[in-house]
């Protein structure tokens, strides 16, 4: 699996929606504790798909940021779109 390393910065900029030449796909809740809620963000950069996790407060008495416990440079994985088929089952009118 390939990985790379992306500046915090970036990535906060990413989830803001105000990254330069990044485009943010995806950002879905994963799980939910007491304390924090974390994420799986999804952006497109230089062409390539990425993924990365992160946390943040669940509420505003938790004082936890996205990325805030993280190293300066993050590592990410890059991903790739695959199409799936989804069976969905609806009441009969």
């Amino acid at each position: 699996m390939a990985k790379r390393k992306f500046k915090k910065e970036l990535l906060c900029d990413v989830l803001d929606g105000y990254a330069e030449g990044a485009e943010k796909i995806s950002d879905e809740i994963i799980d939910q504790g007491r304390w924090s809620t974390h994420h799986w963000l999804v952006f497109r950069l230089e062409e390539k798909i990425w993924g990365v996790s992160y946390s943040h407060g669940s509420t505003e008495q938790q004082d936890e940021s996205p990325f805030e416990y993280d190293d300066d440079e993050i590592e990410c994985s890059q991903l790739k779109a695959v199409e799936k088929t989804v069976v969905e089952y609806v009441p009969v009118d």
